[in-house]
């Protein structure tokens, strides 16, 4: 068992409560070849996501709700990749597996309080565009930045709560056998599998929670995408219909992406679960698509494409002003 093996590492200082993170441990051959790899997407993700954070926050051409909530979701997503790949990284070097239960509390907390507010800023940003394309003359009267706000902040709310309910429910079971995690983060689903005590009664109510949260704003989008269509098809030209889609194209692309993972995640038969499947679709959805979304949403966008050029243009001018007035001192001298 893994877990006797780092109690008798003295390096590790594991105690009882600890809990022990699996990781690939399948693949000790090529724990430095993911270790580069899982580097690479995180420095990408952090990379990508903080310029199109900065962007939307401080060019005054996108304070406007849709880079509100873009904005939002580069959050989510930094936010996503650092509280599973630093551990991982960890993990993958160092040979650390283990992981308190603070610790572990914590990444319960953080999980879900992302994924649930993940749920409804994609549920708002469908609104929004459906607000653009089909009521584009009111939109400043549905889609206001007071509405935004007020749509963004509710989203983090209802995250939050319920990821105090989830860490109230989780730390009420008993450990008492085995705690390894044979995940890559401690997640739901194998730490009730951990537990010693009856969790019947969690089960239902994280399965009752989860429907009911995960239902709502997935109807929503739905919605809002079916009147999009709609509108979209009424369009008489064909060079119309297509440059509306575009502008809804990139949000319903991220969409596909995060509900296919979660599907992929929670909604696949017991006949077909496996672990490994679980590991491949936890760093598609928390480490792969969080570095895909900003190249997305940048490619597909021109005004992002116009701003990151004006500022390479405003970057290498003032790098070349700088050259010539150090070439000239030199001269000078």
């Amino acid at each position: 068992m893994y877990l006797q093996e780092f109690q008798n590492n003295g390096s590790n200082n594991s105690t009882d409560n600890d809990f022990v993170l699996l990781g690939f441990y399948e693949f000790p051959s090529f724990q430095l070849g993911l270790f580069l790899i899982f580097l690479v997407i995180y420095v990408t993700t952090l990379a990508g996501n903080s310029v199109t954070t900065a962007l939307f926050c401080f060019d005054p051409h996108f304070h406007s709700p849709m880079y509100i909530l873009l904005c939002n979701m580069s959050v989510l997503d930094m936010s996503f990749t650092t509280m599973v790949l630093p551990k991982l990284l960890d993990i993958c070097l160092a040979g650390n597996h283990v992981i308190s239960y603070n610790g572990c509390i914590t990444q319960v907390f953080i999980f879900v309080v992302l994924m649930v507010s993940e749920y409804f800023i994609l549920s708002a940003m469908a609104y929004d565009r459906y607000v653009a394309i089909c009521h584009p003359l009111r939109y400043s009267y549905f889609m206001s930045l007071q509405v935004c706000f007020w749509m963004s902040w509710t989203s983090w709310c209802i995250g939050v709560l319920e990821g105090i309910l989830y860490v109230i429910l989780i730390s009420s079971c008993t450990f008492c056998g085995s705690r390894e995690v044979d995940h890559l983060f401690c997640d739901l689903k194998p730490l009730i599998k951990l537990s010693c005590s009856d969790t019947h009664t969690i089960e239902m109510v994280i399965l009752g929670l989860g429907t009911i949260i995960g239902f709502v704003p997935a109807v929503m989008t739905l919605v809002s995408y079916m009147y999009i269509i709609l509108t979209i098809i009424k369009i008489p030209s064909k060079e119309g219909r297509r440059k509306t889609f575009s502008t809804c194209s990139s949000h319903l692309t991220v969409i596909l992406l995060f509900y296919g993972t979660v599907l992929g995640m929670y909604m696949r038969p017991k006949s077909s679960y496996s672990m490994d499947q679980d590991k491949v679709f936890a760093i598609l959805y928390t480490g792969v698509i969080p570095m895909l979304n900003p190249l997305i949403y940048s490619l597909k966008n021109e005004e992002v494409k116009k701003a990151l050029c004006r500022i390479m243009r405003k970057v290498f001018v003032t790098k070349d002003s700088i050259n010539c007035v150090i070439n000239k001192g030199r001269n000078d001298q």
